[in-house]
C-alpha cells in the first residue's frame, strides 16, 4: 500500500469508526408531543409506530469524544483516535517491539483502528489485544481503593458491550482474525496471566483507579523501551489520574506526560 493510500485508507476508517462522515444521518428520538398539529394526529402515528426524531451529532463535540454516540465504535473522538493511530505507526517506523493492547474497550473502536493500522503497514508480526470486561465497569471498590470510593459505573447499561458484539464490528471492517486475541474477565482475573511477552503500545481505558493501577502493574513491565503509555481517562477523572502518578512515583517513571484533549494522555517509555 503506498502511502498516500495508507493515509486515505487510516483516516476514512477513523471517521467511519467515530461516525464523524455519517454526522449528518445521525438522529436521536424526541418526544411525539413535539409532532405539530393536534392530539388526534399524535394518536394516529404513535399507533402506527412513528417516531419523531432530530438531528443528534455535533462535529465540535463528536471530534474530541465528548459525548456517547448511539452507533460509532468508540467514543474517544478524533483527536485521541488520531493519537492512537501516531502511537502505532511510530513504534513500526521506529522498529520498537512489541504487540498492541487496549485494557477497556466498550464496543472496540481503537483496537479495531490498531488492527488496520497493521494491514495498512504489512506488519505480519504483531497481535493486537483486546481486554475488557465486556460487562461494564464493576462499582468503585472503596475499601480497597479509596480515589473509588463513591463511583459507580456499574449503573450505566451503556457500557456494557458483549465480547460478541466487539468481534462483530472487527469483522465489519474485514478485520477480524487470528491476530486479534481477546481477554474476557475482570482485570485482576485476565491480565496478570495473559500470555502477551511484549508490548509497544499500551492504551488505557478503565476510568477508575483499580483498573488503571491493575493495568499498569500486569503490563507496564512488558512494554518495550520506545513504547508508549495512553491513558484514555487522565484529565478526566481524578481516580484514573491518581493512578498514573501513585505508579509513576512508585516506579521512578519521569517521561514526560503529553496531552493529547481535553481527557487523553500519553508518554513514551524512554528506559
Amino acid at each position: 500500500m503506498t502511502t498516500d493510500a495508507r493515509s486515505r485508507y487510516l483516516d476514512l476508517l477513523m471517521g467511519c469508526l467515530t461516525r464523524e462522515v455519517f454526522l449528518d444521518q445521525e438522529v436521536r428520538n424526541i418526544d411525539l408531543a413535539r409532532w405539530p398539529g393536534g392530539d388526534d394526529i399524535r394518536s394516529i402515528l404513535k399507533e402506527q409506530g412513528w417516531r419523531l426524531v432530530e438531528p443528534s451529532g455535533d462535529p465540535a463535540v463528536r471530534s474530541v469524544g465528548n459525548d456517547w454516540p448511539p452507533t460509532a465504535e468508540t467514543m474517544a473522538g478524533t483527536a485521541r483516535l488520531r493519537n492512537t493511530l501516531d502511537c502505532c505507526r511510530k513504534v513500526i517506523e521506529d522498529d520498537v517491539p512489541g504487540d498492541f493492547m487496549e485494557t477497556g474497550v466498550w464496543r472496540g473502536g481503537n483496537t479495531i483502528l490498531m488492527r488496520a493500522v497493521l494491514a495498512a503497514y504489512d506488519d505480519a508480526d504483531r497481535q493486537v489485544w483486546v481486554a475488557d470486561s465486556f460487562e461494564g465497569l464493576p462499582a468503585g471498590d472503596g475499601d480497597r481503593f479509596p480515589a473509588d470510593d463513591g463511583i459507580d459505573f456499574s449503573v450505566f447499561p451503556q457500557l456494557a458491550v458483549s465480547a460478541d458484539d466487539v468481534r462483530a464490528n472487527f469483522a465489519r471492517y474485514d478485520l477480524l482474525d487470528e491476530r486479534v486475541r481477546f481477554l474476557e474477565g475482570w482485570f485482576a482475573d485476565t491480565l496478570p496471566t495473559a500470555p502477551i511477552q511484549q508490548l509497544s503500545v499500551l492504551r488505557l481505558d478503565g476510568d477508575l483507579y483499580q483498573s488503571t493501577i491493575e493495568a499498569l502493574d500486569a503490563l507496564y513491565p512488558k512494554l518495550a523501551v520506545g513504547g508508549y503509555v495512553i491513558v484514555d481517562d487522565y484529565g478526566a477523572w481524578e481516580s484514573c489520574r491518581e493512578a498514573v502518578t501513585d505508579y509513576r512515583r512508585d516506579h521512578g517513571i519521569d517521561d514526560e506526560i503529553i496531552p493529547v484533549d481535553w481527557t487523553g494522555a500519553y508518554w513514551r517509555r524512554t528506559r
